[in-house]
């Protein structure tokens, strides 16, 4: 079947027809990088992750760029608070991206554009929508006049009053409408700048990245990705200056958004400090697990994060992995996996994978009842196909369960044997039942013996 996308610009479910088949173009809002990630910053690299790889199984050319940006007043306030200058807070916060991007198993994007390497581009496009009509320079600061644009809140929907309140936020006396927005924005001599024909100044976070795409994937690009909470003001204000800035050619013909990740009922944000970083989590947490959880819900919905979506995680992953160790015998040369075209059919569907993971689950089961070699072979090509088109399974069995065997997951196993022990005796069977197959899909092996349960890897 065509691959369907939800398009947010016209609110509906379109066939994906590309401008040049021979070409496709997607940009991926990334990371401000002033402090390591939270989980939820991770849900865009994957699951968009999981799109452009089967983008590239179906085109020739697949040209997918995630920014960078690398200058932001909260990078500055980090900067000045550590007394250093910005490019050490960006440099390590961008390693550490890097770094827990790769333990998710999010393959790098072919283009990473960074902000403070494209401020000739971002000039030269000021440049244009001042000499357009749909910019002017005032007291330093260039603002996008957004009257000068007719369409602006297409994508957002937003009622012009609802972003007239939110503009006023931000009134400024050298604004013409309280809703124009900076372009560039004057810097003293504490904080970064560079030469412009404005004064020294910096850029505003929003003509960055339209500088960026347009550099790299061209004047309207296929899809355009990121976070809900993007959708406004940021990626309106991106088609707004994009489009005037190509003599009314289209942005993006695709806008796809993912939803928030919730935590107790609440957006997870580092304003209200209710945040579950990548780095603590990978520190506790096996790294599928955490890729497995942000893939078990659709992108556009919103997803409760919990210990209990982890752990659950593992224990499916354990299972899954168990299966591919029962296989162990069989020979499968690596790239000679099938991608199941069940798996294929829903992500086709809007990048459905929490119905691939429910294939991934049948395609396990059935693996299990394979007795003869044909069928056993054929179950293991299909489960590894269907695990690397959702970037699962991607390591051995063996390496999967002798994962933290050490003092630390030594207490953690003998903590979930006197747990079952104590469920037992409170006649909790399901959760005695539960623990002992995590535990044995983990290859640990419980005896019963007079001086209570001893537990021992099989």
């Amino acid at each position: 079947m065509p691959l369907q996308l939800y398009n947010s610009l016209t609110r509906q479910t379109e066939p994906f027809v590309p401008l040049d088949p021979q070409r496709i173009t997607m940009y991926v809002c990334g990371p401000t990088v002033y402090n390591y990630v939270h989980i939820g910053n991770a849900r865009p690299p994957v699951v968009f992750g999981v799109l452009a790889a089967l983008l590239r199984r179906r085109y020739p050319e697949v040209i997918y760029a995630r920014n960078i940006t690398d200058v932001d007043d909260k990078i500055n306030a980090a900067a000045r608070e550590l007394g250093v200058p910005i490019s050490v807070v960006t440099d390590k916060y961008t390693a550490a991206y890097r770094e827990h991007m790769d333990a998710l198993g999010v393959a790098p994007p072919d283009v990473t554009p960074h902000a403070t390497m494209h401020i000739p581009q971002i000039i030269a496009m000021i440049e244009r929508l001042i000499a357009s009509g749909h910019a002017y320079a005032a007291e330093g600061h260039v603002l996008f006049a957004v009257a000068s644009f007719p369409d602006y809140g297409a994508l957002s929907r937003r009622d012009p009053e609802e972003m007239l309140a939110g503009a006023r936020v931000d009134v400024a006396p050298y604004k013409r409408d309280p809703g124009d927005f900076v372009l560039w924005k004057p810097s003293s001599d504490d904080l970064p700048g560079w030469e412009s024909p404005w004064g020294r100044g910096r850029p505003g976070w929003h003509i960055e990245c339209s500088a960026m795409a347009a550099a790299h994937l061209g004047e309207t690009i296929d899809i355009h990705a990121g976070g809900i909470d993007l959708q406004f003001p940021h990626h309106e204000n991106e088609v707004a200056q994009s489009t005037c800035a190509h003599g009314d050619k289209p942005f993006a013909r695709y806008w796809l958004h993912n939803g928030m990740l919730m935590f107790d009922g609440a957006k997870m944000s580092k304003s209200i400090g209710n945040v579950s970083r990548v780095n603590d989590l990978l520190a506790r947490h096996p790294a599928e697990a955490l890729r497995y959880a942000l893939l078990s819900a659709h992108y556009r919905q919103p997803l409760d994060w919990s210990d209990a979506l982890v752990d659950q995680s593992i224990r499916t992953l354990d299972r899954l992995y168990g299966t591919l160790r029962d296989l162990a015998d069989v020979d499968i040369s690596a790239g000679d996996e099938d991608i199941p075209i069940a798996i294929e059919a829903a992500l086709e569907d809007d990048l459905n994978t929490p119905a691939a993971l429910a294939e991934l689950a049948g395609i396990a089961s059935a693996a299990r009842k394979a007795d003869a070699i044909e069928s056993r072979t054929a179950a293991k090509r299909a489960l590894l196909g269907a695990g690397r088109a959702l970037g699962l399974l991607q390591q051995d069995p063996t390496a999967w369960f002798a994962r933290g065997t050490d003092a630390g997951d030594d207490a953690r196993i003998q903590a979930l044997v006197e747990e079952r022990t104590a469920a037992k005796k409170a006649r909790d069977f399901a959760r005695a039942d539960a623990i002992r197959d995590q535990l044995a899909a983990e290859g640990i092996a419980l005896e019963d013996t007079a001086q209570g349960v001893r537990w021992r890897r099989a």
